[in-house]
């Protein structure tokens, strides 16, 4: 979490900074903003413990720090840390994790 305050998210919840598509190709082609798709990949930054079942027992989480995830288009909440937007979600609103 580089410059980033630093904030543990609770139970459940993943903090991600959203991947923001590039603007020009790798020959230099610009691309105008209404050709770009928005991408909802997201990199994990910092995960809870996990959720509590009923009898108190922890379930760990699925995803962890580093991983590079798909987000729903709606959802989450952004949180403004020291000047950068992140968004927290909880692991269930998650909709995939990218393989290397």
């Amino acid at each position: 979490m580089s410059g980033l305050r630093k904030l543990i998210p609770l139970a459940d919840r993943i903090l991600v900074k959203r991947i923001v598509p590039k603007a020009q190709t790798a020959g230099g082609v610009f691309l105008p903003e209404t050709k770009m798709a928005k991408l909802n990949e997201a990199e994990v930054i910092a995960v809870g413990p996990g959720r509590r079942t009923e009898d108190g027992k922890v379930v760990p989480m699925s995803i962890s720090v580093g991983d590079t995830v798909l987000l729903p288009e709606y959802g989450g909440h952004t949180v403004s840390l020291s000047g950068e937007d992140v968004t927290l979600l909880r692991e269930e609103e998650i909709l995939g994790k990218f393989s290397s």
